[in-house]
């Protein structure tokens, strides 16, 4: 993995950068995950012996790069999940979606995850709620650029919902075309209180401009 983006940190909490197709955490590919490089970082800088203590408090799937927060102890990371989980914290994504969008609005949808790994629109789903906002449309590529602000954390959520519409991201080998590209999917806006002192921390970021983040103006 490339060098590790670090964009804050102190004895509570450290917020870094996922770089696409990383493991959030390690599974059963043995592949490289960003909780364990950020352990290894933690472990040379502090020249802390044995084991490093390092909560993940939520998650990014494999392919999808951009903001994560991990907590420094047990304190920050009991109160980080519940933060998530009462959706208090603030997660923008930018996606690039096939075909033109245009304006803001809202998606509701009940969404289930098959057996298979891969999430549907059902009846019998669990409700998820995401606000869009169109940016940008390059007439050449059919495609546009999209910010989401996520209401909900459903599996697969953006991709679905995008997905059922007929705007599947772009790279999305699960819900779009097989087209072999990268999925452009980024976490680049995250704001929330700081677990300890209750400071209002936010960090935005971008993805690096290659593949099809060089068709619009970031």
């Amino acid at each position: 993995m490339s060098k590790l983006t670090v964009l804050y940190e102190d004895n509570h909490i450290i917020v870094v950068v996922k770089p696409f197709n990383v493991l959030s955490q390690g599974d059963a590919t043995g592949d490289p995950s960003i909780m364990d490089t950020v352990k290894d970082y933690i472990k040379k800088k502090y020249h802390k012996p044995g084991n490093v203590y390092l909560g993940l408090v939520h998650r990014l799937d494999r392919p999808v790069g951009g903001i994560m927060v991990f907590a420094r102890s047990s304190k920050a990371a009991s109160r980080l999940t519940k933060a998530f989980q009462e959706h208090s914290i603030v997660k923008k994504y930018l996606a690039i979606v096939h075909g033109k969008m245009e304006g803001s609005g809202e998606f509701v949808d009940l969404l289930e995850k098959g057996k298979d790994g891969n999430s549907f629109v059902s009846k019998n789903g669990k409700e998820a709620i995401l606000d869009y906002e169109v940016l940008d449309y390059n007439q050449e590529k059919d495609c546009s650029l999209v910010s989401i602000t996520l209401q909900t954390g459903r599996h697969h959520q953006i991709r679905v919902q995008f997905a059922s519409r007929g705007h599947a991201l772009v790279g999305d080998q699960r819900y779009g075309e097989l087209d072999h590209k990268q999925i452009c999917l980024f976490s680049y806006y995250l704001s929330f209180s700081h677990p300890v002192t209750k400071e209002i921390l936010t960090f935005q970021t971008y993805p690096e401009k290659e593949g099809d983040w060089t068709i619009f103006t970031l």
